[in-house]
């Protein structure tokens, strides 16, 4: 975690602390167990270490403590990553099973009472029947599923067959940013929340205008601009639940029209300049004839820069448009008059889009043998003081609807980031992921095609010579890895767009990543 970031939640969590301790003590003095008799809650976590234990207890628990007499917290990671801290680099690279270190925490002994977990992990949990239902418990004490948002919910549902087994008290969303001057300037239309990706692109295509220094792109799939990225192909077909291979990782399932079509659409506005490429950033900073530098930190977001109409970007975008506002005059630049609506969705999938985290999800061990103390928890961590207080954040938004409200000094369409429900996770199930940390180097086969695209983009291949090529050398790359699913695999990319690799590294966050558990 960035550490300038880190001061800033140390330094709202004191405050914070210091100004709702007495209300959130009223509140909570009756409640619970008799608080003469001392008891132990024991929370699980994804994650963590003795060093950094404190962030997490200024972030989730020192509150509750505080409030709840007789309570002690006792925070149990279900992987220590100073464990193999200081072993040799070959035993560093083995990465652990999350799945099977959080059931350990989960089913042992002295099992957790309460689990804090990410959603990726939320699927597989419901499904081995290790989280108390709490529909039950949040009717009995009168907790209202539909004073959540939207967004939060029903994802949660939807990873719950249909049931809530955790809460969250914040989530960080994402919206379609546009520039109103930009539009306002060729008579277009402004973007309206509920627009299918075809309209957006289309809208895009109607946007773009110009050369050189002069350019204005129609939009781009990251505030960066020409990032030409792999991943914001991977983000945009999400809803789609497209696979690269079958259910055993031994067939490439990649050269269909449905692939055609995604990376044809993306190819297509990268092709036509609609989407910013890197020349084109290239040319938009050059360095000037008289040599002079000029100062502007926010130089390469061209949508920040006016440089492009629409743009998909996370609530904590906003931060720097504030920043950007608030600077215009000492950096010379022009302020951006701006507004959002909701990311857009593919046809068939209305309602779903965008990159929407539900992080920090909190529900009661099955075997908890503190199952009181734990909803108690899961419920104060979900409430109302608790969500007003969380509701400050400046980079994540509250889950509950009633605190959700448009920053002071500002006026944009909030609701934007509370509509769409976020893409199911494509490595949900249980068997999904544990494919991925039995065979950690199917990683490569994503890499394989991050390589073709590049073709595509740079006007090496087509599109279907590209997705052949992918399935060509993909099914070669799964029969190595049927046989050699973790070692290192050599020769792999000599033939393909980049040169040589000599072999690969499996990176840790990236197979998280793929596999639904980082």
């Amino acid at each position: 975690m960035n550490k300038k970031k880190m001061t800033r939640k140390w330094i709202l969590s004191g405050m914070a602390l210091s100004l709702l301790v007495p209300t959130l003590a009223a509140c909570s003095a009756d409640k619970g167990k008799d608080s003469d008799v001392r008891r132990t809650l024991r929370i699980g976590t994804m994650s963590g270490s003795k060093q950094d234990e404190v962030w997490f207890r200024q972030q989730f628990t020192d509150m509750f403590e505080l409030t709840h007499d007789g309570i002690d917290i006792e925070i149990v990671p279900a992987i220590d990553y100073t464990e193999n801290q200081f072993e040799d680099q070959s035993k560093q690279q083995e990465q652990p099973d999350q799945m099977e270190k959080v059931k350990a925490i989960m089913t042992g002994a002295n099992p957790v009472d309460v689990m804090i977990f990410d959603m990726s992990m939320l699927s597989p949990l419901v499904n081995e029947n290790l989280l108390k239902q709490l529909d039950p418990l949040m009717k009995e004490d009168e907790i209202d599923a539909n004073d959540f948002v939207p967004a939060v919910i029903d994802g949660i549902k939807e990873q719950g067959n249909n049931f809530v087994y955790a809460l969250t008290p914040t989530f960080t969303p994402s919206a379609l940013y546009y520039n109103k001057k930009l539009f306002q300037k060729v008579g277009a239309e402004v973007p309206k929340d509920g627009m299918s990706w075809d309209e957006v692109f289309n809208l895009a295509r109607r946007m773009k205008s110009g050369t050189g220094k002069d350019a204005v792109f129609g939009f781009s799939f990251n505030q960066w601009g020409a990032s030409e990225s792999f991943w914001d192909v991977q983000n945009y077909a999400a809803p789609l639940q497209l696979k690269m291979f079958d259910d055993k990782a031994e067939t490439m399932t990649v050269n269909t029209p449905q692939w055609e079509a995604v990376w044809k659409s993306v190819a297509d506005l990268y092709k036509d300049h609609v989407t910013p490429r890197q020349e084109d950033m290239n040319a938009m900073y050059e360095q000037p004839a008289d040599g002079k530098v000029i100062n502007n930190p926010f130089q390469g977001q061209l949508f920040l820069n006016g440089k492009v109409a629409m743009t998909i970007g996370g609530y904590d975008m906003i931060n720097q448009i504030e920043q950007l506002n608030n600077n215009a005059d000492k950096l010379k630049l022009e302020k951006l008059d701006w507004d959002v609506v909701t990311v857009p969705f593919h046809a068939g999938h209305e309602g779903v889009g965008g990159s929407i985290y539900l992080n920090n999800l909190s529900g009661v061990n099955a075997k908890a043998a503190n199952p009181e103390d734990a909803w108690e928890f899961v419920k104060f961590m979900n409430g109302k003081e608790w969500s007003k207080l969380k509701a400050r954040s400046t980079y994540e938004m509250p889950a509950r609807k009633e605190f959700v409200k448009v920053r002071d000094g500002m006026n944009y369409n909030v609701d934007a980031f509370t509509k769409m429900k976020p893409a199911p996770m494509l490595q949900s199930s249980l068997k999904e992921q544990k494919l991925y940390r039995d065979k950690p180097n199917l990683y490569m086969v994503t890499e394989l095609g991050n390589r073709f695209y590049g073709e595509v983009i740079q006007g090496k291949k087509s599109v279907k010579e590209a997705l052949a090529a992918w399935e060509t050398k993909g099914n070669d790359l799964l029969q190595k890895i049927k046989t050699n699913p973790k070692g290192q695999i050599d020769g792999v990319f000599d033939d393909v767009y980049g040169g040589g690799d000599g072999g690969i590294i499996i990176d840790k966050r990236a197979v998280e990543a793929a596999a639904g558990v980082g």
